[in-house]
């Protein structure tokens, strides 16, 4: 029996399969673009190995673009079909069925597997680290917290990833309003570990829950050689950047970084252009419409759209063909996913994201476009407490709050609106963003 890094048992065919393998968890942990191919360089050191087969199914699922699945799938079949469980540890069997499970497109049951094995074993990174992943993508925002925290008396900082569980601590308490204390925990893994982008991240948000952007802004030009290198959360952090600026009252200067970072180059994630888009929209509810832009955001998307895969993803795909005036687009994908929904077995998280919070939102989105400001009120306001089901952060899903915000503005619906902005200038006095809509519900 091997160890890996961090000392849990694992059966693998050499030590040099189990040296890739800790090279693709410090990987994974420190959100290096690398990551993939340090998974390929695991399994192809050791085809049977139970950690690398799972570690590539995980890496294809988590991000949420179905283009990557049917390779992954089927070379997990064929490892799957020659694994003897029986010689697994208690640890792995878990992994493989985790694996299994999001391959079924069941998150919460992967989430809920991978939390076992982290009660079992709380030095598993890669059930940590996916189990993170798992609740960000269901918009667990409790065991996005509790699951790194029930973990963290095992590891101390003599650990050198100790860091990472730090950012990903911090990153759980932000998302369940513990602002101040997010902002601590992710300070001290930053001092710890400047390579820790996910830390950086955390405060960040912290920053922006707190609508102190100015320190955002600092924070990310202090440590801007840290996090703007080649790891997969670069464009995601310039995207935080922009909205500091938007803030800040300087939309030209969040559009300079949209067109020479956000912008797509034919070689982006879907990630990506999510961001791309969530900083589109906000400046399209401020009234900024570039129709080019959004064409070349729009293109990007029929590729990713034949496989119904994340309800989140489809909100941005929505965006992009209304911003483009491709309503025809639009009113097709909406069809193609109320068919995925009655289609779907119970068991698939998407489908039920799809069917409670993605569609409603879509079709408000659509709405919002043809200027039916009502009807998008009126899709909005009873999801407006459970958007979090389908994923993504606070910072995220504010864009769906802001276009029902804009949407009560337009629509005349003076009480709806009134008590969308005094709820957010209560949660948040002092974002220029909220004082505006303040004054604009108090003329009316």
């Amino acid at each position: 029996m091997r160890h890996d890094q961090h000392g849990v048992p694992l059966n693998a065919a050499t030590a040099a399969a189990v040296d890739e393998l800790d090279r693709a968890v410090d990987a994974l942990l420190h959100f290096r673009s690398d990551v993939g191919d340090l998974a390929e360089r695991v399994v192809a050191e050791d085809p049977t190995l139970p950690l690398g087969n799972a570690l590539r199914v995980y890496l294809a699922v988590l991000s949420t673009d179905p283009q990557h699945l049917p390779v992954v799938a089927d070379e997990f079949a064929k490892f799957h079909s020659v694994v003897d469980p029986s010689v697994l540890t208690a640890g792995e069997r878990t992994h493989l069925r985790a694996a299994t499970r999001l391959l079924e497109g069941d998150l919460s049951a992967a989430g809920q597997l991978l939390a076992e094995a982290s009660a079992a074993q709380p030095r598993d990174a890669l059930a940590l680290a996916f189990g993170h992943q798992i609740d960000f993508l269901t918009g667990d925002a409790v065991s996005l917290r509790d699951r790194v925290g029930g973990a963290m008396p095992a590891w101390s900082e003599a650990d050198p990833h100790y860091a990472n569980l730090l950012g990903m601590y911090a990153f759980g308490l932000e998302e369940c309003g513990h602002w101040d204390q997010a902002e601590q925990v992710g300070l001290r893994a930053m001092a710890l570990d400047s390579a820790d982008v996910w830390s950086i991240h955390a405060v960040g948000h912290a920053n922006e829950m707190r609508s102190r952007f100015s320190a955002g802004i600092t924070l990310f030009d202090r440590r801007r050689e840290d996090w703007d290198t080649d790891n997969l959360l670069r464009v995601h952090i310039w995207w935080h950047y922009c909205l500091f600026l938007l803030e800040a009252g300087q939309p030209d200067r969040a559009l300079e970084i949209y067109d020479t970072v956000l912008a797509p180059t034919g070689s982006e994630s879907i990630r990506d252009v999510v961001n791309a888009a969530s900083l589109l929209w906000r400046l399209y509810l401020d009234g900024a419409h570039d129709v080019s832009r959004w064409g070349d955001l729009a293109r990007t998307w029929p590729p990713r759209m034949a496989t119904p895969f994340s309800a989140f993803n489809d909100m941005h795909a929505v965006m992009c063909y209304v911003g483009a005036g491709e309503d025809a687009a639009a009113e097709q994908l909406i069809a193609e996913r109320r068919r995925y929904v009655t289609e779907s077995p119970a068991h698939v998280t998407n489908a039920a994201q799809t069917a409670r919070v993605g569609l409603p939102v879509c079709e408000a989105i659509l709405a919002f476009g043809r200027q039916r400001y009502a009807e998008a009120v009126d899709l909005l306001w009873p999801l407006r407490r459970r958007v979090h089901e389908f994923g993504g952060s606070h910072a995220q899903r504010d864009v769906v709050q802001r276009t029902l915000v804009e949407a009560a503005v337009r629509a005349n619906r003076t009480d709806q609106a009134r008590l969308l902005v005094s709820e957010r200038v209560s949660l948040r006095p002092d974002s220029p963003y909220n004082q505006l809509k303040l004054g604009q519900v108090a003329v009316n």
